[in-house]
């Protein structure tokens, strides 16, 4: 009984409540497809024929209309990703609302997950390295440490501790399987 008194005491101390949850699964979907945006959106406006999926964008017959295009295509992913948890903190300092907390979290953890879990090499953060021709893991940590210190801002914001993070990590993990297997069906 300790036990789930405890848990019951750490998930108020976090703020996870049910509609805070299940909120995490249109938020999953929403950011992936965000993601991809950024992808698709920088590949229109350099001129190539993109198409853009839930977890993928790319130029229509598989070759953008200059090499270079590549790098700024490969930024624009990150770039929304980043995009997104910026807006998000914004929000949040200014309503210090829980509700908005998904949004931020999950794009972090989107991005965390991708870079430790989802084959580094075939990220977008090794891609930009790689065409820069730099240590293939430097992008990567700018971009986790961007979104980690805005995590770090939020939960600041929120009063959230650190070990409520648990929590929103075991929600976005459901999320993000559920995202990968619905993009597996499509």
């Amino acid at each position: 009984m300790a036990f789930i008194e405890r848990f019951k005491n750490d998930l108020i101390e976090s703020k996870l409540t049910w509609g805070v949850a299940l909120l995490f699964i249109p938020v999953a979907f929403f950011t992936y497809v965000f993601h991809e945006f950024g992808h698709w959106l920088i590949g229109e406006i350099l001129g190539n024929d993109m198409v853009l999926s839930l977890n993928n964008a790319n130029a229509q017959d598989g070759y953008y209309i200059d090499n270079s295009h590549d790098f700024y295509i490969s930024m624009g992913g990150p770039l929304f990703t980043i995009l997104q948890a910026v807006v998000a903190l914004l929000i949040v300092e200014k309503t210090k609302s829980i509700y908005v907390y998904p949004f931020l979290f999950f794009a972090v953890f989107c991005r965390f997950f991708s870079i430790f879990f989802g084959g580094f090499q075939f990220q977008d953060e090794a891609r930009i390295a790689s065409i820069l021709g730099i240590w293939p893991f430097t992008f990567a940590i700018l971009v986790l440490l961007i979104l980690f210190l805005i995590i770090w801002r939020s939960n600041v914001v929120l009063k959230l501790k650190w070990s409520s993070i648990g929590h929103y990590f075991a929600v976005s993990t459901f999320s993000i399987l559920l995202v990968i297997g619905v993009s597996n069906f499509i």
